[in-house]
């Protein structure tokens, strides 16, 4: 970490950390902002990191002219101590003062003294000074206190809070430091000031390497090098950063480039470092992958037999929950009892964990450990009086001593562990009140419980969710029982075996003991038989061992509310389920369904993945849909569960659609729902619903597919929620969704459903940017759409094919497809699709030279949207207006307009769309010359893109990129860009293959 260079003054009467922009404010007081107390003094905030600066609160304060600032920036930077008048005038005009010097630093002084407090500025000895400023009231104390709390932060190994508040010291600049501060001692202070701020931005980055960040650092670190190209460390960390991104070819052309500069300007080589991270880089050492830190194993403790069961000899895992136990009960001699309680679903392996710990622990309980299997999943469980009688007799106690009441038998286990210490071991209890009896109750004893209920009534517990494990850890256990040998030659099968165990410890012993007692088995052979979830169950038993019946006894306890619900929420794929979603299933007020939910969340059948959210291990989703294929009754119960949460999807993604595009016309023509969806309160709640319920959503439509009558509305739901797939949140999972409603739209074989399925795979093609694919989807959708006399999907595969063939260079084709799209759009009454495909026809008339007209386009879109209040398809034209008003040369109104368009796309999460805005704008930096700004939001543009967009898009912004590169004079690594694009073209058959030929030729003939 760089702290404050030599030099720069420290400022330790005046430091508070803040995060602010502006100085921090001062100390909350009961008393008013006047002058003349010590809360107008504390009220009083100063900025040098920028311009020199004032506050009184939140008010600025006059500082007057630039030798009166220069003279406030002088003695703030004095720390509190005395300059003289001398030091002054030799600070504010150096070796050439004014004849009147003394005379205009008295006149700045008392001007000075007017604005602020009284006592604040004092005369001393024939000089000045500031003094009595409160804590954290200039912008540099408070720098320099997260520098050094970043420091320390960093010394301590938690990098992220040191990068955050590296983040937060610079963000105190405002500009440059001192900015129009007249006189030598304050251009001192900029330069080292400056300097300072480089070495924390570098600290900075270089922890975002750490972290692995690295592809979000390059796009900073270009404008960094492009500002400051003769810092090797800077050139040093963007190699790294475009090597750790992938971009290794882009990163030797950074070691070219510095190179060649540092011998033109310097007559220099680049620092031993730089050149051998280059030699590094070539060889694609290891050591320069981004790094990890594995979190030690703990040390194992010598195991001593007592009434504990017997540890197993292939426990593996669970580390962090071993050590937090281990501390919980190595605390009980200091405390009147340690109580640790773990919750989890059967077969998550608690009792397994407590019994390891347990005996870790049993040094430190010389005086016994007691051991009880509480049997609280059965039908009978233990009686506390019982237990206790038990535990009394192993404690030394007569069986005539032994009284016959709970409390009396309570009374006298707790007077017998007096003075003893002893680790009670408490399994399988049924709930806080069967345990309560069997606690002891002094200091030096501890108690350990486990139990499927998640027991917050148990007073003073420290509480245990137990988890499955990670897939390491389970991976491990299972080549333990099997053996390496044959797991090693077969790690994915294995892999696979765990995966459809779900991680549970007691599914994977299970089947690693069948496939250890089976020599003939391979791990594949395992791997396909627990593949079918039908029959998966049903293969995880082994001996008196089985998955089905551990999950039976939970589900035997459950009441019959709980269980129906139980039952039913099974059904409905994907990762979770929301509150109201569950309602939907469970067709009952909210309110209800989260009593019932919660009430299987303690029972650990349930899992609460979120507030609001609720989700199921994925062997007890197997089994809750085995128990409703049983139990439920009638057997329509099923199809009309699922049927109200298709319902509920749609109409809630048709309010989403609805919000985000007013007076899109798509709402009216899905599929009729009869029960509602949610009513969001504004645009925002609404998006968040979207990308919240994406996973869920999407999973749900693909499951509605093997369903004819739900098939409609699950395609009409994919359709409503294409935002998914067009803002690059979840394209992938989107495009496999849009595949499997197809393929089950063409089984039905209905025109209107197939087309619908195409449009919306066609749109994730195009999104994607597979243009020839989508195409020929479009051109099927407005056949199949006119044989149903489906006007809508018409119009929207119309507009899309003129897209295309603008991105295919067919701007004739691309004319004929929108006129008739504008044209169908009027007919339908649909405005904002007439002002889509107005936008999109402004760009093939500016591919066509047609600038004018294309000006015109893009603004009669943008006025519809703008009158409907479509601000995301607002957005979209003014993107299109940004680019003919480009290529006509009004730049900074092509950039303003850009930037609105950027603002929405951002705040909309329209990934794909804020990615290509960054390209237009960083077109308009190179038009304007602007090349630094350029490379920056090129760069900028290829982080958010990154896995969306596909790769036509990627080639344009890394062409555009080479271009800002050799405007800055990084030739090399404009021509790995220009290369990388060219390779992407050649590849797809593009046309801009050969206009990346041509800038690339006349370098390589130099």
């Amino acid at each position: 970490m760089d702290g404050v260079p030599d030099g720069v003054p420290r400022v330790p009467e005046q430091r508070r950390s803040d995060s602010s922009a502006q100085p921090p404010k001062s100390p909350e007081s009961g008393e008013s902002g006047e002058s003349g107390g010590s809360t107008a003094r504390a009220a009083l905030r100063f900025g040098v990191l920028g311009p020199v600066r004032a506050w009184r609160g939140d008010e600025p304060l006059t500082t007057g002219s630039p030798q009166q600032r220069a003279l406030l920036a002088a003695l703030l930077l004095r720390e509190g101590r005395t300059a003289t008048a001398a030091e002054l005038i030799d600070a504010l005009w150096g070796e050439d003062p004014p004849s009147q010097a003394l005379a205009a630093l008295r006149t700045y002084a008392s001007r000075l003294r007017k604005v602020l407090d009284s006592g604040v500025l004092v005369s001393e000895s024939g000089g000045y000074a500031i003094r009595g400023l409160g804590d954290g009231a200039l912008d540099l104390a408070v720098a320099q206190d997260l520098a050094t709390e970043a420091e320390k932060a960093r010394s301590a190994g938690d990098l992220c809070h040191a990068r955050e508040v590296l983040r937060r010291a610079l963000a105190l600049w405002d500009g440059e430091t001192l900015a129009g501060v007249p006189g030598p001692y304050a251009e001192a202070q900029r330069v080292r000031l400056e300097e300072w701020r480089l070495q924390l931005a570098e600290s900075r980055l270089d922890m975002d390497l750490e972290q692995g960040c690295h592809a979000e650092a390059v796009s900073e670190l270009t404008a960094l090098t492009a500002a400051h190209p003769l810092r090797e460390r800077l050139r040093e960390l963007l190699m790294l950063a475009l090597y750790r991104s992938g971009r290794q070819a882009e990163a030797l052309a950074v070691y070219a480039d510095t190179r060649r500069l540092l011998a033109d300007e310097l007559g220099v080589d680049p620092r031993p470092g730089l050149s051998e991270l280059q030699q590094r880089i070539l060889q694609a050492d290891p050591g320069l992958a981004e790094p990890s830190s594995p979190a030690p194993e703990p040390a194992s403790v010598q195991v001593r037999p007592a009434q504990l069961p017997a540890t197993v000899p292939d426990f593996t895992g669970r580390s962090g929950f071993v050590r937090e136990l281990g501390d919980i009960l190595a605390s009980a001699e200091n405390r009147v009892m340690a109580v640790s309680a773990l919750a989890g679903i059967g077969g998550v392996g608690k009792t397994t964990l407590a019994v390891h710990v347990a005996h870790q622990a049993r040094g430190a309980f010389p005086d016994g450990q007691l051991y009880v299997d509480l049997q609280g999943a059965g039908a009978r469980a233990a009686e506390p009086e019982t237990v206790l009688g038990s535990f009394l007799r192993a404690l030394g106690t007569a069986d005539s001593a032994i009284p016959d009441s709970l409390e009396e038998r309570a009374a006298l286990y707790r007077s017998v562990l007096a003075g003893r210490r002893v680790l009670v071991l408490l399994d399988n209890a049924r709930d806080a009140a069967q345990v309560r009896p069997l606690l002891p109750g002094t200091d030096g004893c501890a108690a350990l419980v486990t139990s499927r209920m998640r027991m917050v009534d148990l007073a003073g517990a420290h509480l245990i969710d137990l988890d499955v494990m990670a897939p390491d850890e389970a991976l491990a256990l299972f080549t333990k029982i099997v053996g390496e040998e044959r797991v090693a030659s077969e790690r994915k099968a294995a892999l696979d075996v765990v995966a459809a165990c779900g991680f549970l410890p007691l599914a994977i012993r299970i089947a690693a003991s069948r496939l250890a007692a089976r020599r003939t088995w391979t791990v594949s052979v395992l791997a396909a038989k627990l593949a079918d979830e039908r029959r998966r169950l049903d293969e995880l038993q082994a001996g008196d061992l089985a998955v089905k019946a551990t999950f039976e006894l939970g589900y035997g306890q459950l009441e019959p509310a709980q269980a129906r619900a139980f039952r039913l929420l099974g059904l409905a794929d994907g990762p979770d389920i929301s509150l109201p979603a569950a309602a939907a299933i469970l067709d009952l007020p909210v309110e209800d369904t989260e009593d019932l939910l919660e009430s299987l969340v303690d029972t650990s059948l349930l899992e609460s993945a979120a507030p609001g959210r609720y989700r199921f291990h994925d062997l007890v989703r197997l089994y809750a849909r085995a128990c409703a294929e049983r139990d439920e009754l009638p057997p329509s119960e099923r199809g009309a569960a699922l049927s109200r949460l298709l319902d509920f999807y749609l109409a809630s993604a048709a309010g989403v659609y609805a919000i985000e595009r007013p007076g899109d016309r798509l709402v009216d023509h899905l599929a009729v729902t009869v029960h509602p969806g949610l009513v969001f309160p504004d645009r925002r709640a609404a998006r968040d619903w979207l990308y919240t319920e994406a996973n869920c959503l999407l999973a749900f439509a693909r499951q509605s597919a093997s369903c004819p009558e739900s098939l409609p509305r699950a395609i009409d739901l994919l359709w409503a929620a294409l935002d998914l797939s067009e803002s690059g949140a979840h394209p992938r999972e989107y495009e496999a969704t849009a595949r499997a409603l197809l393929e089950a739209a063409r089984e039905v074989g209905v025109p209107q459903v197939e087309a619908r399925a195409l449009m919306t795979l066609a749109h994730a093609h195009v999104d994607g940017g597979r243009f020839d694919m989508a195409d020929q989807e479009a051109e099927q959708v407005i056949r199949l759409a006119r044989q149903a006399s489906d006007l809508l999907p018409v119009c929207w595969g119309r507009n899309a094919r003129g897209i295309i063939a603008l991105y295919q260079n067919r701007n004739a084709d691309g004319e004929d497809h929108l006129s008739h799209a504008i044209q169908h759009f009027r007919t339908l009454g649909d405005r904002p699709g007439e002002a889509s495909a107005l936008c999109n026809l402004s760009r093939i008339h500016l591919a066509a030279g047609r600038t004018q007209s294309a000006v015109a386009l893009a603004q009669q879109g943008i006025e519809i949207y703008d009158a409907m209040g479509n601000s995301m398809r607002g957005a979209n034209g003014r993107y299109a207006l940004g680019m003919a008003l480009t290529q006509s040369g009004g730049l900074t109104a092509a950039a303003d307009r850009l930037h609105e368009a950027l603002e929405v796309f951002r705040d909309s999460r329209q990934r794909l769309w804020e990615g290509m805005t960054l390209f237009r704008l960083a077109e308009v930096d190179i038009a304007a010359r602007r090349n630094a700004q350029a490379a920056t939001n090129a760069e900028l543009a290829l982080t958010v893109l990154r896995g969306i967009g596909g790769e036509w898009r990627r080639g344009n912004v890394l062409t555009v990129l080479g271009r800002a590169l050799t405007g800055i004079g990084q030739t090399d690594r404009a021509q790995a860009c220009w290369r990388e694009a060219l390779h992407i073209y050649e590849g797809l058959g593009a046309p801009e293959a050969m206009a990346v030929r041509e800038l690339l030729t006349p370098v390589q003939a130099v």
